[in-house]
């Protein structure tokens, strides 16, 4: 399963943007409303939203000031959740997260428009950083 942000312009430059996502805390500025739990620890983070099981995401591959990924830490549910940075100019750049799973059919459909609705939130709040 594949879902893709929109992509949205930020007033940071790809540097900026990248060690913004490379700072785990920073997600926690990211993460909706109906946040409950946020821990870092390390190279990864914990986060539990209202009804939802907790999620620990793990700092993965990342290519510098264009890519950040971040994996599950658990091997029941594989997934990676992606930013892809784009330079526009010295102070701005574009922002388009991606997140890849790998679920069987009926996981798939269960998760699908809370996982899209979860990415257009990521979305809507890096446009305002």
């Amino acid at each position: 399963m594949n879902i893709e942000g929109t992509k949205v312009n930020v007033n940071k430059s790809a540097k900026e943007a990248y060690e913004f996502f490379m700072a785990l805390e920073n997600f926690e500025q990211l993460m909706p409303e109906s946040t409950q739990k946020f821990e870092v620890d390390g190279n990864s983070f914990l986060f539990a939203l209202k009804g939802m099981p907790e999620i620990r995401l793990v700092l993965g591959d990342s290519v510098e000031y264009s890519k950040v990924s971040l994996g599950a830490a658990s091997s029941k549910l594989s997934f990676t959740l992606t930013a892809n940075i784009e330079s526009v100019s010295d102070n701005s750049s574009d922002v388009q997260l991606q997140f890849e799973g790998d679920f069987n059919p009926m996981m798939a459909m269960m998760v699908k428009k809370p996982l899209t609705s979860f990415i257009d939130t990521l979305t809507e709040n890096i446009a305002k950083l």
